[in-house]
């Protein structure tokens, strides 16, 4: 089973809309990046201008009385444009001793704020231009992978419900939730804002170590021993961290689970006075789990204060080595802002490498949700039973169906489920359900009853023999065609949509007809707003007699010729029997009915009764017929519930 995907193939479902968006986010991204790096570069130049501007302030009363002379490339090699604001280089970098400078020089303050404005002007451009580039780079982003997780969805919602009830027998279902939710809002959160900041921030961290690089290689290589210093510190913490915080898990675990032994089972640690050690038990774990605690928040506090501590050592070691390149360079090119630049981009490349930690959490949560997701949509199926083919039917406009009618038999039928394939559900069974009339199947739990149903609706296919409807094989029909009464449970929605459900193309005259047949009409009509009234968990709660009226209102809506009830009236109360009864007996008037019953009171008027036990036919007839064969399975059966009704 897969684990892991690459990053990059979490977006395979991206259309064309999407990669423009896409491309569109990493341009705004690298012109964010490129604004943080102009930032630094301004940053670093106004400082070395307040700073040189200072120390010509303090030089103007020296040179302000010299006499003029001629600067030729004797006196200064390296031309420097004299001016007030490079006194600090002049006598650095112009043998002029015993020479008299000849210039007039420019008054320094109107000079010196006219190359501040003029660089402020540049920090206000960056900052329009990093409001827009950030603003856009969310924008594109988001919506890009919002499109893509709401396909995903879609897809995966999809192909959980093609899947045929052979699949639904091997797989445990209960996850279909968490898959569907939880696992689609990890991705998102993976490929989402989160790992477009993971990129931008790499980009930003490889953009800066550049830029340093090409300012002053040499201090840069200097600066750039630290990297491997932070790199392996970090993967050590990480792993201390990691390991304590397992065990603080473990041992948290433990204490929960003692204390939920003991409240689960409370009278029987008492009566046994053993309240005490069980108490001392507890106290323990929770000790471990105290100094497992400690220590993971001292890794903590231990990994920032390193982290502190490598951010005053990248300054330390910048202006130090910084000020050495500046003193002894040959070539005199290393400046005060130089300096400052290179050191706060490998200040901020450092603290960027850092940064990055925390997210690829999300990242590696999104990889193995998106693992799982993926796997489900790209599963193939059983394609004998094309569940698909009911869906895109489902979505399509309403088609009409054939008119199927007819008896329904069953000729030699051997079947096993999938999931138990050495225990045999039917074995040989051959019965005929008459067309217009009620047929029941009854019996002991597991002898075969509702598998009938089930290879009815080809939920499955039989292993031998075959299903018949007027004569004609069941895989001759659409599915669809077949499944025009299968109870579907109450969704949190309406009533009005719980019934239309049954065919979504219904009015509102055939809704409320088929829930006056069902007997569902008048209470309906009783509840706060009518039809609109919304079920469920996110409504009101209807009683099982009610639930099963609605159902039945679903199957009647379509007016099918073929009526199929599992255990109608099993779990109703004696009220409530007697009026779902009542509507069913007048549902199954000119209907082919298959009726599976518990409760055998409800089979009585059946037109034919059919009794099963280990998959095969072993008594059949009418009731009366049936209770006159004596210590008979039915006659044994319908003697027992009543003695169980008397007492």
């Amino acid at each position: 089973m897969i684990t892991y995907i690459a990053p990059t193939r979490q977006f395979r479902f991206a259309d064309r809309i999407d990669i423009v968006l896409m491309i569109l986010g990493l341009f705004f991204v690298l012109m964010h990046g490129v604004c943080a790096l102009a930032n630094i570069i301004l940053f670093g130049r106004i400082t070395g201008l307040f700073a040189t501007t200072s120390f010509a302030v303090d030089c103007d009363t020296q040179y302000q009385n010299l006499e003029s002379t001629i600067i030729n490339n004797t006196v200064c090699p390296l031309g420097i444009d004299l001016n007030a604001l490079n006194y600090d280089r002049l006598h650095k970098l112009c043998h002029y001793d015993n020479k008299t400078i000849s210039s007039t020089l420019a008054p320094l303050t109107p000079l010196f704020h006219d190359n501040v404005m003029h660089l402020i002007y540049w920090f206000f451009g960056l900052s329009i231009l990093a409001f827009l580039s950030c603003s856009l780079e969310y924008i594109c982003w988001t919506v890009a992978t919002k499109r893509q997780t709401s396909r995903m969805s879609v897809l995966l919602f999809q192909s959980l419900i093609q899947r045929n009830m052979t699949y639904l027998d091997k797989n445990q279902t209960t996850q279909y939730n968490t898959k569907l939710f939880t696992n689609i809002e990890k991705i998102k959160n993976g490929m989402g804002f989160e790992f477009l900041i993971v990129i931008g921030l790499i980009l930003l961290m490889i953009l800066s170590i550049i830029m340093s690089f090409v300012l002053n290689w040499q201090l840069s290589l200097i600066m750039s021993c630290l990297i491997p210093l932070i790199v392996g510190s970090s993967l050590i913490f990480a792993k201390v961290i990691t390991r304590e915080t397992e065990a603080q898990l473990s041992t948290y675990s433990k204490a929960g689970q003692i204390a939920q032994e003991v409240f689960s089972s409370l009278r029987t640690v008492l009566s046994f006075n053993g309240s005490k050690g069980q108490q001392k038990q507890y106290e323990k774990e929770l000790k471990l789990n105290e100094w497992c605690t400690v220590r993971k928040d001292a890794a903590f506090g231990a990994f920032f204060g390193w982290l502190i501590f490598i951010n005053f050592a990248v300054y330390s070691i910048g202006f130090t080595f910084g000020s050495i390149l500046m003193s002894y360079e040959t070539h005199h090119r290393l400046t005060i802002s130089d300096i400052l630049i290179v050191v706060n981009m490998f200040a901020q490349a450092l603290s960027l490498l850092i940064s990055i930690g925390p997210f690829f959490q999300s990242i590696s949560e999104a990889q193995g949700a998106a693992a799982s997701v993926f796997r489900l949509i790209d599963e193939v199926h059983d394609e004998n039973l094309n569940e698909k083919e009911i869906l895109q039917e489902n979505i399509s406009d309403e088609k009409s169906i054939s008119n199927i009618n007819g008896d329904i038999e069953f000729d030699n039928v051997c079947f096993s489920y999938p999931s138990r394939e050495n225990v045999t559900a039917l074995n040989n069974l051959k019965l005929i359900a008459r067309v217009n009339q009620t047929t029941a199947l009854v019996g002991s739990s597991g002898c075969g009853k509702s598998t009938c149903v089930s290879l009815l609706l080809r939920f499955y296919e039989p292993s031998s023999g075959r299903i018949m409807i007027n004569g004609q094989s069941i895989t001759d029909y659409k599915i669809k065609e077949l499944r025009q009464n299968i109870g579907v449970i109450l969704f949190g929605i309406s009533i009005y949509e719980n019934i239309r459900f049954g065919k979504l193309n219904a009015t509102r005259t055939e809704i409320e007809q088929a829930a006056e047949q069902a007997n569902a009409h008048k209470f309906i009509m009783k509840l706060p707003n009518k039809y609109e009234t919304i079920v469920g968990e996110r409504g009101i709660q209807l009683s099982g007699g009610e639930k099963q009226r609605i159902a039945l209102a679903r199957a009647l809506v379509k007016q099918p010729n073929i009526l199929l009830l599992d255990e109608a009236t099993s779990a109703l109360d004696n009220v409530s029997e007697k009026i779902v009864q009542e509507a069913l007996d007048r549902a199954c008037k000119n209907r082919t009915t298959i009726v599976i019953a518990h409760r055998l009171t409800t089979i009585q008027n059946a037109d034919y009764i059919y009794v099963l036990d280990k998959g095969s036919v072993i008594e059949e007839g009418t009731h009366e017929i049936l209770m006159r064969k004596e210590r008979g399975k039915y006659q044994t059966m319908v003697k027992m519930q009543q003695h169980e009704k008397n007492n």
